[in-house]
């Protein structure tokens, strides 16, 4: 009889891989990944955000609403086959149509036996050059969420919500020992050699910060290439890689090349989050009676 009780450690595989421009082999692609990831001893794989595309978003373009699907749809009939042969959790990415002119930038958790377990919906939604996100997504109405999986309670934020400590902290509350970002970031070329170095370790510090703050692990899963957008126009975005794990004092305890595809398998330790908070109560010291102003855009009037 299979213990129901999730492993106090076990390895999560992070996918970094590049998209062509059919989401058909891009969809065989990550499947044929999450297999080899499962090979290498890993009960969980994060594949990174909407890859069964090309980062369309670069251009605003009514005829890319094609590429949305729906949930359940092709990609989690096919993946969650892939999770429930190779008994692995799976996190799926996904272009959401959730009705006629409704779009949600989404990652669907799909549990060892092949069952959607929940989904969540992309929050916070950028508008920045090549990044127009706006034009294609709804902002999330489900919330930060947190799901019981084969392998214990993880939560999953996508990208943008990377920089928000809101995000991280109301996931971490609900007892997710594991945050994944599933992500499409990278440099404009023109930008890459003043400012590159910099944004990519602010990148990692936020993330990591998430980790340290909150007690927890912290999974960023991005893509690799240089994407230009189909209609010609624009440098392009050259994607970073990076994918990397921390935990939960922030310690990069495995990272992905920044130029070239990889499976990323790394450990989650449950006692570790015990020892890292009882040494960093920060949980426990926080003021929750001093927090009002947290639901303000900005507070306007200073005492």
């Amino acid at each position: 009889m299979t213990d129901p009780r999730p492993p106090a450690r076990y390895k999560v595989g992070l996918v970094q891989m590049g998209m062509s421009v059919d989401p058909d082999a891009n969809l065989q692609k990550a499947a044929a990944k999450i297999s080899e990831a499962a090979a290498a001893g890993a009960r969980l794989v994060c594949l990174p955000e909407l890859f069964r595309s090309q980062y369309f978003a670069q251009h605003e373009d009514a005829a890319l609403f094609d590429l949305a699907e729906p949930v359940p749809g092709p990609s989690t009939e096919t993946l969650g086959k892939v999770a429930k042969q190779a008994g692995v959790v799976v996190i799926a990415p996904v272009f959401e149509r959730r009705a006629a002119g409704l779009y949600h930038n989404s990652a669907v958790v799909i549990d060892a036996d092949g069952r959607v377990v929940g989904i969540y919906r992309k929050m916070h939604i950028p508008d920045d050059p090549a990044y127009y996100e706006k034009f294609y997504f709804t902002p999330g109405d489900l919330g930060f969420r947190a799901f019981d999986t084969r392998v214990g309670r993880i939560g999953t934020l996508v990208c943008w919500d990377q920089w928000y400590p809101e995000g991280a902290r109301l996931t971490a509350l609900q007892g997710a020992n594991v945050l994944f970002y599933p992500t499409a970031i990278g440099w404009h070329p023109k930008e890459k050699a003043t400012h590159g170095a910099q944004q990519l370790d602010a990148w990692r510090t936020i993330q990591r910060s998430h980790a340290i703050a909150n007690g927890c692990y912290v999974a960023a899963v991005n893509r690799v290439g240089h994407e230009r957008p189909a209609d010609g126009e624009g440098d392009g975005i050259e994607f970073w890689g990076s994918s990397f794990l921390a935990d939960p004092f922030g310690a990069v305890v495995a990272e992905a090349p920044k130029d070239r595809e990889a499976i990323l398998v790394g450990e989650i330790d449950l006692a570790r989050i015990e020892e890292v908070r009882r040494g960093w109560p920060f949980l426990r010291d926080r003021r929750i009676d001093a927090y009002a102003g947290i639901g303000s855009r900005f507070l306007d009037d200073h005492p």
